[in-house]
């Protein structure tokens, strides 16, 4: 074999590899693992309740809590181009406008069935959209929801049309939990307990030279100063 065509083989083979995993946006080393067992919608810390809803109108409210979530995500998430929030969200409106249609024609069915009138189910139903998406709204977990709702949204767009609701099924607590702020995972700092204390003051505790009195006091366990005092 040529060094041309060996060379050409081995560029061919990474711009494969390349394909297969494509870059995504990472923020820390390692990041938090947000996933989760998957979910059916009866869950009272998913999103909110519905009292007296189908299995057919929990699913729905879990599909329409999804496509907030990605909505809001393609708003908050624009300072990392790479995470395609927008692109992504755009994509899941026109590859699965069916299941979403049918999830809010059901929603609105449910709270027109539950209040007192048309006037009165549409307010609700749109109590529930605000709030649903007041839901997602987050400052310090925002590099986690991100994350998350980027690797979701590249999911949704591959998902055949009319199993977007699966994914949803499988990935919402993941989601959830990705409101919940983490900091770098490889190399985890924490602040130890005995450093967010503090010494005890009182005057029986220290001589006139400022030394530690451990028969009054017992043992000093304050660990920056009882270090200082032994080196001392």
């Amino acid at each position: 074999m040529s060094v041309l065509r060996i060379a050409f083989a081995v560029g061919t083979a990474a711009i494969g590899i390349g394909a297969a995993a494509p870059a995504a946006a990472q923020f820390f080393m390692k990041s938090h693992d947000f996933s989760d067992a998957p979910n059916t919608g009866t869950e009272s810390d998913i999103g909110l309740v519905l009292p007296g809803a189908t299995a057919d109108e929990q699913r729905a409210a879990l599909v329409w809590n999804m496509r907030a979530a990605l909505n809001v995500a393609a708003l908050q998430c624009q300072f990392e181009p790479t995470l395609l929030s927008v692109g992504n969200y755009n994509a899941l409106l026109t590859d699965h406008k069916d299941e979403l249609k049918s999830a809010f024609d059901t929603l609105n069915k449910y709270f027109q069935r539950t209040n007192k009138g048309a006037r009165a189910g549409q307010n609700a139903l749109d109590q529930f959209s605000t709030r649903t998406y007041s839901t997602y709204a987050t400052v310090a977990a925002q590099y986690g929801f991100c994350q998350t709702t980027a690797s979701i949204g590249r999911d949704a767009i591959f998902a055949p049309r009319g199993g977007f609701v699966d994914l949803v099924v499988a990935r919402t607590r993941e989601l959830r939990n990705s409101l919940t702020p983490y900091g770098e995972q490889q190399f985890p700092r924490y602040i130890g307990r005995d450093y967010a204390t503090y010494p005890m003051l009182d005057d029986k505790c220290w001589n006139k030279k400022g030394e530690w009195q451990d028969r009054k006091c017992g043992e000093m366990t304050w660990q920056p100063i009882a270090t200082a005092l032994r080196r001392g």
